[in-house]
């Protein structure tokens, strides 16, 4: 294989340290400044800018090399998807160390395997997220998210916009709140 290498690593939450993932795909021959990057973003969203950048510079003959195929894709249909936009482009994809044989029976097979249980584990985190929250919730713990304004600032905002005295954006501005948070502080006590 002849191609340039391509790397592409993704971290679900930007405490996550992509660092590993960069520097295997650097021991796969990979130079440094053609490893693209979606940090903060999970591998259940289709829509990552760096895998876009990466699958638009993969040409003809090039390799495109991820460590671990949850990293690519964390659903069976994006894995086949992304497997195939791949292979109609004449690019080699490589799972670690091993290369991925779109003609190979049993590289089909593996590679579906592989992709299930990425997005069985996917399912997983989801269920065990929503069994923790609502925990949390039944104990008291999880409330939503904190109010922008206290209770005497949406007071203050409530008088100084029945005054009329100031727009909607002034307000926005003078409390460092956006404008849809004064309409909703304005409709969570109507009378006014």
């Amino acid at each position: 294989m002849t191609g340039i290498r391509i790397g592409y690593a993704r971290c679900s939450t930007a405490e996550q340290d992509v660092e590993v993932q960069r520097q295997a795909l650097v021991a796969l021959g990979v130079e440094l400044e053609r490893v693209y990057v979606d940090h903060g973003l999970s591998g259940t969203n289709r829509d990552r800018p760096a895998l876009n950048q990466a699958l638009a510079a993969s040409r003809q003959g090039d390799i495109f090399i991820v460590t671990k195929l949850d990293r690519l894709a964390r659903s069976v249909r994006d894995a086949r998807d992304i497997v195939d936009t791949l292979t109609s482009r004449g690019v080699t994809l490589q799972i670690g160390a091993s290369v991925h044989d779109p003609d190979d029976p049993v590289g089909r097979l593996l590679l579906n395997v592989l992709a299930m249980v990425a997005e069985f584990e996917s399912d997983l985190i989801r269920a065990r997220t929503r069994e923790g929250m609502a925990l949390a919730r039944a104990k008291g713990r999880l409330k939503g998210r904190k109010p922008k304004l206290t209770t005497r600032q949406a007071a203050l905002l409530r008088e100084l916009h029945a005054a009329g005295q100031h727009s909607s954006a002034e307000l926005a501005e003078l409390f460092g709140i956006s404008r849809a948070t004064v309409y909703r502080t304005l409709r969570a006590n109507p009378e006014i």
